[in-house]
């Protein structure tokens, strides 16, 4: 990796001084042959890791949009190739669908100039003061043209504020101060919420719809499944005994 390019100078954006990036070699055209897209490092802790499943896992489960959909946990985003990646938590992507084969390398990561743009959102959830977060990866993401970043700081390690979430105006991220979190181009937003989790009682990022409401896992709409069927077998129940009580015979 060089590090001879000039280095530009950076404005100070959200009160933080924004490192200036490393650059590749300059390439001409997306070739991909000197890029690495796995370095097998391995998730920095289980709270995270479960944290990354909540966010993928309810989209493929139960989210039901109008177009296709690409979303990942801790796979490299190259916007140029001329830029090292940057390696988001989870990526959402609208319409946009995945290659049937995964193991070319062309196919392995999220190249942008493949899929033919940027991810639309970007979440980074904060697990130590080391991350870049709020200043490398913040930059990078809005260079890249990601319309939203939320960043999920639970230990409250980079601010006092659990939840950071921008929306991309002008190339640059502005700060959305809305509980809700709403991506109205999307259909959906954030939550914290306070629950159970694969046995684990936590807060967690969960994504809503723009009403509120969660967006279920598979488990919790296989539970909501199974609940409604009960309460329609009791409410059927308790009209067969009630028709009975009054002589007539239920017919089936």
């Amino acid at each position: 990796m060089s590090t001879d390019a000039p280095q530009q100078q950076l404005p100070v954006v959200s009160n933080l001084t924004i490192a200036p990036l490393e650059y590749y070699e300059p390439v001409e055209g997306p070739i991909v042959d000197h890029i690495v897209t796995e370095n097998d490092v391995p998730v920095d802790n289980l709270f995270s890791e479960k944290q990354q499943r909540l966010l993928t896992e309810p989209l493929y489960s139960s989210w039901k949009p109008d177009v296709p959909f690409l979303t990942m946990a801790n796979v490299g985003l190259f916007y140029s190739a001329s830029f090292p990646p940057l390696v988001p938590i989870v990526l959402l992507s609208m319409d946009v669908v995945a290659p049937s084969d995964l193991f070319p390398k062309s196919n392995r990561s999220y190249f942008v100039w493949e899929y033919g743009k940027p991810p639309d959102v970007v979440i980074e959830i904060v697990s130590n003061k080391e991350g870049n977060e709020a200043t490398k990866k913040f930059q990078g993401y809005a260079r890249g043209g990601v319309d939203y970043y939320m960043i999920y700081d639970p230990f409250k390690y980079l601010s006092k504020e659990i939840v950071r979430f921008y929306e991309c105006r002008g190339g640059v991220f502005q700060l959305i101060d809305d509980e809700s979190h709403p991506m109205p181009s999307i259909g959906l937003g954030f939550k914290v919420w306070e629950g159970t989790f694969e046995g684990h009682v936590d807060r967690w990022l969960r994504w809503t719809d723009l009403a509120g409401n969660l967006i279920l896992t598979g488990a919790e709409l296989v539970a909501a499944e199974r609940t409604r069927a009960d309460s329609e077998r009791s409410r059927a129940d308790a009209l067969e005994e009630q028709l009975r009580r009054l002589g007539i015979k239920p017919e089936y």
